[in-house]
């Protein structure tokens, strides 16, 4: 559980900065410089990924049963993670009605997905990991929509034909990664 606790740590430390303000990201800059700043963040980011993956693999080979989750909640985390790849494939297609809305697709992407394997999974470290990502994720979009207030930030309208396209990438990516890749990468088959 150490290093699961220490990558997420380091992995959401470098993604909080925002939270509180650009202050302390405008000093870091300043400090150290935009490119090596840029290299500093990549590389802590990196090594708590690796950490927490660590982590969570070696937590996950000696699982703490919190609870038993609900038939109906496997159910749920299906729709859930549909939700969080149309938001994952808002991010990147242009004028779409998603991004027009809600502003910060990637940040709800993360909240739906955190969302779904926390009320798919009881053990501890299910709890720990995705827990703090929601926690994370919550915050995050909150202090994101009150900087884009704060900097009176426009978004670009969104259009039907980006919009549908956006569905269908997010349904798509969902089928692969449901179907096929979640095992493949997790070792963890969620659809028979």
């Amino acid at each position: 559980m150490l290093f699961l606790v220490l990558g997420l740590l380091l992995f959401l430390g470098t993604h909080s900065m925002r939270i509180r303000g650009d202050a302390l990201r405008e000093q870091l800059i300043q400090g150290v410089g935009p490119a090596r700043f840029k290299v500093i963040y990549a590389l802590a980011s990196l090594l708590g990924f690796a950490l927490l993956v660590y982590g969570f693999g070696i937590a996950r080979d000696a699982p703490v049963v919190l609870w038993t989750p609900p038939p109906a909640m496997k159910h749920l985390a299906y729709l859930l993670t549909l939700i969080a790849m149309v938001f994952m494939a808002a991010v990147y297609v242009p004028r779409n009605a998603i991004k027009a809305k809600l502003h910060h697709p990637m940040v709800l992407s993360v909240k739906a997905w955190a969302l779904a394997h926390l009320l798919a999974n009881g053990t501890l470290a299910h709890a720990v990991l995705f827990g703090s990502m929601l926690m994370w994720s919550v915050l995050l979009f909150r202090a994101s929509r009150a900087r884009d207030k704060r900097h009176q930030v426009v978004y670009a309208p969104g259009n039907k034909g980006s919009t549908i396209l956006t569905l269908e990438i997010g349904f798509a990516m969902w089928l692969i990664f449901v179907g096929w890749a979640h095992g493949w990468l997790i070792g963890v088959q969620v659809m028979p």
